[in-house]
């Protein structure tokens, strides 16, 4: 399963771990995720969505209906 928000798409964040001497090695930066159900109001139901904390504090802004229009 990836890691990838639903609505905004927005998924791991890639670059490098430095130490004290300056030596890299690869790092993965994994984004905020959370499951969520959400109440669509055109469709009368709860989806289940996988949705990044700043997708959720639009959706709270906004409204669902509109934020799911938008994406």
């Amino acid at each position: 399963m990836s890691r990838r928000c639903d609505l905004t798409g927005k998924s791991y964040l890639k670059g490098h771990q430095v130490s004290h001497s300056n030596r890299k090695s690869r790092k993965l930066s994994q984004p905020n995720l959370q499951w969520r159900r959400v109440w669509v109001e055109s469709e009368q139901r709860f989806v289940r969505m996988l949705l990044s904390t700043r997708a959720i504090r639009t959706m709270t802004k906004n409204g669902v209906d509109r934020t799911l229009r938008e994406a």
